[in-house]
């Protein structure tokens, strides 16, 4: 961005001016180092050198390839910790601290550390000329001298020694309103130059404002709270479904100190505009409750909800009091990434869609505020026509943007607004304040540095155009560290007097009215830069997401409860096209797989149980198929379809070569289902079974298994017909035989009760008669009755034996002859009965 102002240039003191034409009759750049040297004031300081710590080592010449003995104005290194107040005012008291350490080997004599205020600079550009000549000494101007110095009798090598310089404001020299150059420099002897001459230099920028100006410049900081992705797809089996952490890096970011904690503690204080990926607060709401976290091939328990929960405390509470809240889609998507590589790949807009309508739900259930979330923020806000219609078809008709990518050709700097058409705002920030604090800010001194120049910028900013007011927005880094987070709360709170600036927010920036001057068109896709486009997913990774969102389409068809997996899926799909993979292709790529490998082991857990050949003896069987269900909840709308390779041997079913059934399993149930087969000829059939979901995809891999076919024919099927006939004729048979037998057998022993009877009476006459015969007849009739004589036993008919050839039936007497012998030991045999 060119400046009118700029081209201008610098303006020269008079002391300058002096210092050039000394320059140019010296004889040489030693002599006039010394000339300076004595031109300063040898009056002492009441401050006294103090030696603070050995932080260095000398450098060492040696042989070619080490690092050069520092010499010059390199000698020396000088920090400046501390420049306050960072924008003075009339009657304010400016106050210097800082190390400077010896870098050489040989000892400096004869030190002195001195403030030197060198022109005021015209223009942002000569800011940026500045900076590039920052270890220019050929024309330093004078130092203030005076009081105002620090000396050391000598500074040893690899030491550091703490300074510190307070001066009136009014003893600066400071002219018109404006930014000026600072330099603190020190002066010295070495055994090789024994003259005064530079050493050391570090400069700054000084900006002067005293008073407040009639025309503030609006200015909007974006304050991004933002993470990278730490949850898994996988969840827990119970019913909270206790989420499992890829890892429990997040716990030092939320604590005391952490980054995050330090966004929050120092937005708190300030006047930004959060800028909030919903992901992270959804994570920190998951780390408030049990968690999971994996390690290795199992998990552990997490144990940072104290943490979890203090830090969403203290950003409910902050957002509160400052209620200006941006909510990016769920995930921060990378829209160049999807404009580029994903555009082409099926759906993977979609993704865009949901992640957007989500983030005002997490906002607003999390912290009770309503966000706005119609703002997009590509990755540096460099943009092109394709990102611009990636970051609007979810909704956003806001895109920030910035000056590096959308480049005015004016004198000054326009307002942030810029209508690009279509409806859509391409909100432009300032690319030297979105980056001042990129850099390592990590040291005091460097901080310091970054600080000042901020500030010098935003005042160059409004000394551009006093009549015009401006707009400005500052988009820093998405996921600044504790460090940069610190220097830029430190560069804001310079600004609290709003002598040149007022705070405002990002909706009212983006609906401010935009400068007709300010250019409106997008760049073509072939500016985009390349070391951005190097870091972009590639079309690869959405082909992957698709694979992933078609199985995922697949498993929640078939399930009862598909939202315990939906949720989680959809949250892990938006994280794998995270911005923060920028710079982590391989982290991306395990990420991917992860989500990949857990979505195959849940889908897996319907499944086919693979069977061994079987066979079929006769014309029609059936043949079973086993479905298992591992899963904690049922499946349904699930079809098992059977084919058979070769119709005319085998048929099923309805006849045809393939058949199905639905079927409906319960969690942790396995379902038989049984299929009809109908033989033709004999051989072996191939047989494959494969699960499909109600709309017609398969389910799983296919399970194939070979059926033997055994078929019987007519002949084969009469014998056997035969023979099961003849038995049920013998059965019949040997029922009638055992039916006559017992009749018999009643009827014998009716004759026998009968014959007894008869018997009976005849005895009775014979007494009767006995009874009147003479007395010496009794006496043989009472041995007769002694010994009675065996009683004729008659021989049984045939229609009485049917049982052995002795016509003995079982549970008769075996032998018509009187039993005389002993009586055996022996167990009866089958089939008989032996009186004991």
């Amino acid at each position: 961005m060119a400046e009118a102002a700029d081209i201008q240039g610098m303006k020269h003191s008079p002391a300058r001016r002096w210092l050039g034409r000394t320059g140019a009759v010296a004889a040489g750049v030693p002599l006039l180092a010394g000339l300076l040297g004595g031109l300063a004031a040898p009056q002492a300081t009441a401050a006294g050198p103090t030696v603070s710590a050995a932080t260095t080592g000398a450098a060492t010449a040696s042989p070619a390839g080490a690092a050069a003995e520092p010499s010059g104005s390199s000698t020396v290194s000088v920090a400046l910790d501390t420049l306050a107040p960072s924008a003075p005012t009339k009657g304010d008291t400016l106050t210097i601290s800082g190390t400077v350490t010896n870098k050489s080997k040989k000892t400096v004599t004869d030190a002195q550390v001195d403030l030197r205020v060198g022109p005021q600079l015209n223009g942002r550009t000569a800011i940026d000329d500045a900076v590039e000549r920052s270890n220019d000494t050929t024309y330093d101007p004078l130092p203030v001298g005076g009081k105002y110095k620090v000396e050391f009798e000598k500074l040893a090598s690899g030491i550091s020694y703490d300074f510190a310089l307070s001066v009136p404001v009014n003893k600066l020299g400071l002219g018109g309103d404006g930014v000026y150059q600072l330099g603190v420099t020190l002066t010295g002897r070495t055994a090789a130059e024994p003259y005064d001459h530079t050493l050391g230099v570090r400069r700054t920028f000084l900006p002067w404002q005293p008073e407040a100006v009639d025309t503030k410049t609006k200015f909007t900081y974006l304050w991004p709270l933002i993470s990278t992705s730490h949850i898994s797809a996988e969840t827990g089996s119970d019913d909270q479904q206790t989420p499992v952490f890829e890892n429990d890096d997040l716990a030092e970011e939320l604590a005391p100190g952490g980054r995050l904690e330090q966004l929050v503690s120092l937005g708190s204080q300030l006047p930004v505009t959060w800028v909030v990926d919903p992901d992270l607060l959804a994570t920190v709401v998951a780390m408030t409750e049990p968690y999971r976290v994996r390690d290795g091939n199992s998990t552990v328990a997490g144990k940072n909800q104290v943490v979890a929960r203090s830090w969403l405390n203290s950003l409910e509470k902050a957002v509160q009091d400052n209620p200006h809240i941006v909510a990016l889609p769920f995930g921060d998507p990378d829209l160049a990434s999807l404009a580029h590589g994903g555009e082409t790949v099926s759906g993977t807009l979609g993704h865009l869609q949901g992640s957007s309508e989500v983030a005002a739900l997490t906002v607003e259930s999390t912290l009770h505020v309503q966000p706005a979330t119609d703002f997009a923020w590509p990755v540096n806000g460099a943009v092109d026509p394709s990102i611009v219609d990636v970051a609007t078809s979810a909704g956003a008709d806001k895109v920030i943007s910035r000056s590096d990518s959308i480049q005015d050709n004016l004198p000054y700097t326009a307002s942030a607004a810029r209508p690009i058409g279509g409806g859509t705002t391409a909100v432009v920030s300032d690319t030297r304040l979105s980056t001042a604090f990129e850099g390592d800010v990590s040291t005091a001194g460097s901080s310091t540095l970054a600080v000042q120049k901020f500030l010098a910028q935003s005042l160059a900013v409004t000394l551009q155009d006093s009549s015009k007011q401006r707009n400005i927005v500052v988009a820093p880094q998405r996921t600044p560290s504790a460090g940069q987070a610190q220097s830029m709360a430190r560069a804001l709170q310079g600004l609290d007097g709003q002598r040149w600036t007022q705070s405002s927010d990002l909706v009212a920036a983006a609906a401010a009215k935009p400068d007709t001057n300010a250019t409106t068109k997008v760049p073509g896709t072939s500016r985009y830069p390349d070391k951005l486009r190097d870091q972009e997913l590639p079309p690869s990774a959405f082909e992957e997401i698709k694979g992933i969102d078609e199985r995922l389409g697949k498993f929640k068809a078939i399930l009862t409860l598909p939202d315990r997996v939906a949720t989680p899926f959809a949250n892990a799909v938006n994280r794998a096209v995270s911005t923060s993979w920028r710079g982590d292709a391989r982290g991306a790529r395990e990420y991917r797989a992860s989500v990949n490998r857990y979505l195959t082991s849940l889908s897996s857990e319907v499944q086919l149980i693979q069977k061994s050949e079987l066979t079929l003896s006769g014309r029609s069987a059936t043949i079973p198929v086993t479905v298992q269900n591992q899963l904690l909840q049922g499946v349904d709308h699930l079809v098992l379809r059977l084919q058979s390779t070769n119709k005319t041997r085998l048929k099923l079913d309805d006849g045809s070569a393939v058949t199905q059934q639905e079927i409906k399993i319960d969690g942790g149930h396995t379902q038989v289902v049984k299929f009809t087969g109908t033989a033709n000829a004999n051989g072996p059939v191939g047989l494959t079974a494969q699960l499909y979901t109600a709309d017609g995809r398969p389910y799983g891999d296919p399970m194939s298994f070979q059926v033997r076919v055994s078929e019987l024919t007519p002949t084969v099927m009469l014998v056997i017909a035969g023979g099961v006939l003849l038995l049920v004729l013998a059965g019949v048979k040997m029922y009638s035989q055992r039916k006559r037998a017992v009749a018999a057998k009643a009827a014998e022993d009716k004759t026998a009760a009968d014959a007894a009877a008869e018997a009976g009476g005849a005895d009775e006459t014979t007494d009767e008669a006995a009874g009147n015969g003479d007395a010496h007849d009794s006496a043989p009739d009472e041995a007769a009755a002694a010994n009675p004589a065996p009683a004729p036993v008659a021989p049984p008919s045939a229609e009485e034996t049917p049982g052995d050839i002795n016509g003995a039936e079982p549970g008769q007497p075996s032998d018509p002859t009187p039993d005389t012998r002993p009586e055996s030991g022996d167990p009866s045999g089958k089939g008989e009965k032996v009186d004991r």
